[in-house]
């Protein structure tokens, strides 16, 4: 490299963008690739100048190398004969294979003058059947600083072909457009019409005109080829030291510009996922509100039944109190016993077991919404799969590792949480509560048949305060009536007790394991909602860097461009 003041000044100043950079890279979680290409873009500055030999299987590379260097140091054939990447250097003893930190890259040394400063690079063919020499030819493409594209006569300019010229595009790499085989090409103007084809389908994807050489390596092999002498003297043109040295120091560059530009997309896809994560939890929000209300509207429902059912209770226990406490029933009134098995059978009936089947009800309506719920959470979250320019991020990674804890939350409380256990522990609660608020519920009784328990013992209430008064000999007949009113009265204030009792309890009960599974669902949530914070504010720096990072890899573009 011819280094001049101003060429070490951007080469220093180069240096220093490439290791911001790749810092910059680590810092966001890149991709592990993009990272290694930063760094190798640093490792570039101090390698051999590479003129890389690139296009299909049966372009006739090796035989165009061969052609180029005027020995025979790679192998020629029909089939694909080229199975790594061969890089070719000067030296002292011809064909020495050496190894390199790359397995699959042979370092290739020639007693050759016209390698002296570069290094050419032979790779496989573009669209071998063995995919892996794509693949090699692809990754070794960031590394040039020169592309010799080889396509063939018979079939220039290839979709593939096209597809792997915009590759070398992304990369910002300079290309010299070869078409071998010209000899197949029998006319002139069969020979510009290829050119033409050749020029256009390259315009079209770089974006610009490249040369084009139509050139015969067997030709020139044989004895000499008019059109690789053109090229012989075009490249002697564009490897001159100052040239070379421009070349040299644009190839990191258009590499720093691809990786950059792909860490700016990524970022980009990032905060708008971050934007579509956040409406997620607010919709999710939103959607545990309206499960709150729902299931605070169908308690309305299921509490009316329960009101529906001590109401008919009222209603018989005041026909029992009106047709027993009356003058034509003296004899069953001196039968306390009698009158109070009476009442329960005729009066209660089968209140404790409608009620019980009420209460199961609604505590079977609730698990089911509530887990209903839980099962939505967890399949909603599982939907949120990466996507494009994210999937492969230490961003994702963080994400998704807390959206699955979200999940994860959702579904061991799904497992964990039966519909029996559930049911239970509210039945337990609301009849402990119960018990406080109202007494004499015997342990281990049913809600409905403690409440069977409580309404029995109204008869007792009323049947004892009559018999006392029937001890008084006639004056209990004066007095009858107005027993009968006094039990209509206690029987009322007793049911209007039980069924506000009840109410209360129920919704308390209600309220307390809504509340426990708002809980669960915020303890879940917040700490993807902490790390979606963490990450807007840190995306947003990113962007800042990215742009300051930007303004100095445009300037030493424009700078290394003007060396020309």
């Amino acid at each position: 490299m011819l280094v001049t003041g101003r060429v070490q000044d951007l080469l220093s100043r180069e240096r220093v963008l490439l290791a911001d950079l790749q810092a910059f890279l680590e810092t966001q979680g890149a991709p592990p690739e993009a990272v290694e290409h930063a760094r190798q873009a640093v490792r570039s500055l101090d390698e051999s100048f590479l003129l890389v030999v690139v296009g299909e299987f049966n372009a006739g590379k090796s035989s165009f190398v061969n052609a180029l260097l005027g020995a025979p140091v790679l192998p020629e054939g029909v089939t694909p004969t080229t199975d790594r990447i061969y890089l070719l250097v000067h030296g002292e003893k011809p064909g020495q294979m050496e190894p390199t930190r790359d397995p699959f890259v042979s370092r290739l040394t020639y007693p050759l003058p016209s390698l002296e400063g570069v290094a050419l690079v032979d790779t496989p063919g573009t669209n071998a059947i063995i995919r892996q020499h794509q693949a090699l030819t692809e990754g070794f493409l960031p590394r040039a600083d020169l592309v010799l594209f080889l396509t063939s006569a018979d079939r220039p300019f290839t979709e593939s072909e096209r597809q792997f010229l915009a590759l070398a595009a992304r990369w910002g790499r300079s290309v010299v457009l070869v078409v071998n085989k010209a000899d197949l090409l029998e006319t002139p103007e069969q020979r510009e019409q290829v050119r033409e084809f050749v020029e256009k389908g390259a315009r079209g994807v770089l974006g610009l005109t490249p040369p084009v050489f139509l050139i015969s390596a067997r030709g020139e092999q044989r004895g000499g080829d008019p059109g690789f002498a053109a090229l012989r003297d075009a490249l002697r043109a564009r490897l001159s030291e100052t040239e070379r040295t421009r070349l040299k120091l644009q190839s990191p560059l258009g590499t720093a510009a691809e990786i950059l530009g792909g860490e700016e997309a990524r970022a980009e896809a990032a905060r708008q996922t971050l934007t579509e994560d956040l409406g997620i939890l607010r919709d999710l929000e939103a959607q545990r509100e309206r499960h709150r209300e729902t299931m605070l509207g169908e308690l309305d429902g299921q509490l009316n039944r329960l009101g529906r059912l001590l109401s008919e209770f009222e209603v018989r226990a005041d026909r029992f109190i009106d047709d027993k406490l009356r003058f034509g029933n003296l004899r069953g009134l001196l039968n306390s016993r009698e009158l109070e098995e009476r009442f329960r059978r005729e009066a209660v009936a089968d209140l404790p077991e409608a009620i019980d089947r009420q209460f199961g009800s609604m505590i079977d309506r609730f698990v089911e919404a509530n887990l209903h719920f839980w099962e939505d959470v967890q399949a909603f979250l599982i939907r949120r799969q990466p996507e494009g320019e994210v999937a492969r991020t230490r961003f994702n990674y963080d994400r998704g590792a807390l959206l699955e804890g979200i999940a994860g939350s959702a579904r061991e409380h799904l497992e964990t949480t039966t519909e029996h256990e559930l049911a239970r522990q509210l039945s337990r609660d609301a009849e402990d509560a119960l018990k406080g608020a109202v007494g004499g519920l015997a342990g281990g009784l049913g809600i409905g048949a403690g409440i069977g328990v409580l309404v029995g013992a109204s008869a007792v209430d009323f049947t004892g305060g009559i018999l006392a008064g029937l001890t008084l000999g006639s004056l209990g007949l004066f007095v009858l009536p107005n027993k009968r009113l006094q039990a209509h009265r206690q029987l009322r204030q007793k049911v209007a007790d039980l069924r506000e009792s009840l109410e209360r309890i129920i919704r308390r009960e209600y309220e307390r394991e809504q509340e426990r599974a708002d809980a669960r669902l915020r303890d879940a949530i917040s700490p993807y909602t902490r790390f979606t914070e963490q990450e807007r504010v840190r995306l947003e720096a990113a962007r800042t860097r990215a742009a300051e990072l930007r303004g100095r890899l445009d300037a030493l573009q424009t700078e290394v461009k003007a060396l020309g």
